[in-house]
């Protein structure tokens, strides 16, 4: 193995340990995500609970929770897929 190709090792690994950090800030930033979406799904659902004891209208707060809800999975595949790279 020459100088060259050593270097070129050096410069691949080190690239893929940026990407790597990369990747895992980013998981640590979704799982923030997650968490926080999850306390405001769990809300969003007793406001619900909350109209329905009151017999009022519950079709906009239903109407987000599901938006809520798409995005929550959204996060959390997201999340999936991350660290399936990270660790294949």
């Amino acid at each position: 193995m020459n100088i060259r190709s050593i270097w070129e090792s050096l410069q691949f690994v080190e690239r893929e340990a940026m990407h790597r950090d990369a990747l895992q800030d980013e998981v640590g930033r979704l799982e923030l995500d997650v968490v926080e979406g999850e306390h405001q799904l769990a809300e969003q659902e007793a406001l619900v609970v909350t109209l329905r004891r009151k017999e009022e209208d519950v079709s906009e707060a239903e109407s987000v929770l599901e938006l809520m809800r798409l995005s929550q999975r959204r996060l959390e595949q997201d999340r999936q897929r991350l660290l399936s790279l990270l660790h294949p």
